[in-house]
């Protein structure tokens, strides 16, 4: 079980801000956290959950939630009050969450643009931000993240065996409630675009990488080497054309070629 009296006494003094409630289990903490947002709930208002029975991946995917190995947490944010281009909460985020175990642990995780926190090639960490909007503008915010700390008993379901991964092999006390902590803590931190890019560029694996590019509204494919990340974190890429292309990760997504 989880200790709330853990996470909150690793807070520093910008991280308890956060009004933080806890479960055991929820179907997802995105899903109850949007729905008190729009029943009034302010800014600051995290979640964090034990277990996800229905927990939320990027673009209609689950995300494997069980009890006693991951830590799950949701943040509101309403972006024209906090920060000054809500395009960068997943990226603030990711980089939070690479800062967070590197300091509570020996592991040295990198980032896998858009979403993706990678170690020893394994998917450990995902992140989802849904925002609604209102009159054409955002009203809010949700940034979702899912830590898989330690490997599930009986392993990961089949379907992503292959790619998830956790960040440590053996279970140690208090590690989850250390590298929750340590998340809010950095991204409290990290809503400053000089804080986060140069770090989320340097830790990006992507870069210089062959991918193949998937459109996510037809499912066309196309290989391209990636170039660069630019100013807004899309991707610069260079197709087998020898065209320079710009992407958003509400565009496509990419699977990194051996």
């Amino acid at each position: 079980m989880i200790s709330k009296a853990d996470i909150e006494y690793k807070l520093n003094v910008s991280a308890k801000k956060y009004n933080i409630l806890f479960y055991d289990s929820v179907s997802s903490t995105n899903t109850l956290l949007r729905e008190m947002a729009d029943k009034g709930a302010k800014d600051n208002r995290v979640l964090i959950a034990e277990r996800q029975t229905a927990g939320k991946g990027r673009m209609g995917r689950s995300f494997f939630s069980p009890s006693d190995t991951g830590i799950y947490i949701s943040i509101l944010i309403h972006p024209d009050k906090e920060i000054k281009n809500p395009v960068f909460i997943t990226t603030y985020a990711a980089v939070a969450a690479c800062r967070a175990i590197e300091k509570t642990t020996d592991k040295k995780p990198l980032i896998k643009w858009v979403n993706d926190i990678i170690i020893n090639g394994k998917k450990v960490c995902g992140i989802l931000t849904e925002s609604v909007f209102e009159n054409g503008k955002m009203k809010y915010a949700v940034m979702g993240i899912g830590f898989n700390v330690f490997y599930p008993d009986s392993g990961f379901p089949n379907e992503i065996a292959e790619i998830a991964g956790a960040i440590c092999k053996n279970k140690k006390d208090l590690l989850r409630e250390e590298i929750a902590a340590e998340f809010l803590n950095q991204f409290s931190l990290t809503m400053d675009y000089d804080s986060f890019f140069d770090d989320y560029k340097k830790r990006n694996l992507t870069i210089g990488k062959k991918v193949e590019v998937i459109n996510t509204a037809n499912g066309d494919a196309y290989f391209a080497t990636v170039k660069d990340i630019d100013e807004n974190c899309c991707l610069v890429i260079k197709d087998e054309e020898g065209n320079t292309k710009t992407l958003s990760s509400g565009e496509i997504k990419i699977r990194l070629q051996q």
